[in-house]
């Protein structure tokens, strides 16, 4: 029996894209031919329909959503794909499931292959709930026994037991989404392959995918899955290939892959600094010349829940000030106000400061997070910047088997007492 349950060699994929060059609408050349009937009456109607043809010529170009791609899948292993949209992570996926056909190069695939790319793939809207699990099953490769043998298992993990015996087109998309992935939740085959199918439902659900993922995960099952929930990627993979533009950029353990993929993200503006004066914000009498997000090691820019975090902010009094207060606003990505820190209200004199607020670690909730700074003098406020910087938040699956965000605006650690009465 072969080591290996996936390999590839050269794996590449190219589309040609063709595009439609400018076109004149029928209603256009009409009037073109009205307007200047009278200054070209010879020649119009044949430059009209030679410019016509000649606009709707369509022009074709070749795109590479794959470029060279190797990679080996050992038995009992989890691979995780990451990058960024666009990167080929879907079409790598329906080249190892055999949707689609590479270019060129070479995949080989040891043990039964099953399926789960796009949620709801396979179902019919005209069947009922009950005949689309014995549909769907067969498609990813059940037999009829097995199906048999699951469906109530399959049924209770998708919670749709009203439902069942009612056509799929009036599920809502939440309904059908679970029940796609009960369905190939509960296979046995040697190599799954899933495609962003955490990333759907509700938190609850979520949940329940997360656990099934990892009982799947302990049964020493092959899988590959993409992912853009990095804490599950984190957690569940053995190695992460990293794709960018159609190529393997980094391959490695998994938090090694995600913490640098992490670090490399643009559009985290995690500092703010004003050079001069005259472009900062405030007034006559104070500024404020930089914000900036620190954390206790120098450098390291893998922010988790339990890491602690310090908000620096930098001003520049230049006139006497009785007295103001300095808040720090921090939004979730929902722009939901999770806290407003207000400093202590005090008289400054001439001179740069430096205030620093401490934000404790398991506090935050995973996902982005978006600082508000404003300062108020003698209840008016003096500077107000929005969004001025952000930074990520991860979990790094350390205290909780629950992974990624939780409910609520944030996930203090606070303290539990357990008591026999």
């Amino acid at each position: 029996m072969a080591e290996f349950a996936v390999r590839a060699a050269g794996l590449a994929k190219q589309f040609h894209l063709r595009h439609q060059q400018s076109y004149y609408r029928f209603t256009e050349f009409i009037e073109n031919i009205a307007r200047n009937a009278v200054q070209f009456p010879s020649r119009l109607l044949n430059q009209g329909l030679a410019g016509s043809e000649r606009n709707q010529t369509p022009t074709a170009e070749t795109f590479w959503a794959l470029d060279d791609v190797s990679f080996q899948v050992k038995r009992g292993e989890v691979l995780g794909v990451i990058g960024r949209n666009g990167a080929g992570k879907s079409t790598l996926l329906k080249l190892l499931s055999r949707i689609t056909r590479p270019t060129r190069g070479r995949i080989e695939i040891a043990g039964r292959v099953s399926s789960l790319l796009e949620v709801g793939t396979g179902f019919h809207p005209e069947l009922t709930g009950r005949e689309n699990i014995f549909l769907n099953g067969a498609m990813l490769g059940m037999t009829r026994t097995e199906v048999k043998r699951k469906f109530d298992e399959i049924v209770a993990f998708a919670e749709t037991e009203t439902f069942l015996d009612t056509q799929v087109k009036h599920y809502s998309s939440g309904m059908q989404m679970r029940l796609a992935f009960a369905v190939a939740a509960h296979l046995e085959p040697e190599i799954l392959i899933i495609d962003e199918v955490l990333a759907v439902g509700d938190a609850a659900f979520q949940k329940k995918c997360l656990g099934r993922m990892g009982e799947t995960v302990q049964s020493g099952r092959t899988i590959l899955f993409v992912s853009h929930n990095l804490s599950a990627i984190r957690t569940l993979s053995h190695r992460v290939i990293w794709l960018e533009n159609g190529r393997i950029r980094q391959e490695g353990p998994a938090s090694e892959v995600v913490d640098k993929y992490l670090n490399d993200q643009p559009g985290l503006n995690r500092e703010r600094t004003w050079s001069s004066w005259e472009t900062s914000p405030g007034d006559e009498r104070v500024r404020i010349r930089a914000v900036r997000i620190r954390t206790p090691e120098e450098g390291e820019m893998v922010i988790t829940v339990q890491s602690e975090i310090f908000v620096e902010h930098e001003l520049e009094v230049v006139g006497p000030i009785d007295e103001f207060n300095l808040s720090l606003l921090l939004y979730d990505r929902e722009g939901i106000c999770i806290f407003n820190a207000i400093s202590p209200a005090e008289a400054v004199f001439p001179g740069r400061y430096r205030y620093t607020l401490c934000v404790p670690g398991d506090l935050l909730n995973d996902g982005s997070h978006r600082v508000r700074v404003l300062l108020v003098s003698s209840t008016r406020p003096v500077i107000d910047l929005w969004d001025v910087v952000e930074f990520d938040v991860c979990d790094a699956g350390r205290n909780s088997a629950w992974l990624g965000e939780w409910m609520g605006a944030v996930r203090p650690k606070l303290p539990w007492r357990c008591e026999r009465v």
